[in-house]
């Protein structure tokens, strides 16, 4: 399994014009192939900062949504943030359940 986690420090004047971004992204998201899950969350103490975490079966998966119009989507948002995006990929080999 690969998690992804992007990071999105966003221009506190710019703050409603990406959550509008990101939830026109989630409305459109349907099923992709290999996606296991996919979320926005905003952090507690910074509200200018989300958090996309998605969790995908194969590498493979996560590198053709990376290549989408909907990432693409994401990746337009530059201007709009403070800094970079910075994206974290885990591969997780092991993942204990309850």
């Amino acid at each position: 399994m690969i998690i992804v986690r992007i990071v999105m420090n966003v221009l506190p004047e710019k703050h409603k014009e990406v959550m509008q971004t990101l939830l026109s992204i989630l409305k459109q998201q349907g099923k992709e192939s290999g996606r296991l899950s996919y979320g926005i969350f905003c952090d507690i103490e910074e509200k200018n900062i989300f958090n996309l975490i998605s969790e995908w079966e194969t590498r493979r998966h996560m590198e053709a949504h990376m290549r989408s119009d909907r990432f693409s989507v994401l990746l337009g948002t530059k201007s709009l943030l403070r800094e970079p995006l910075k994206i974290q990929i885990f591969t997780v080999q092991h993942a204990e359940k309850e």
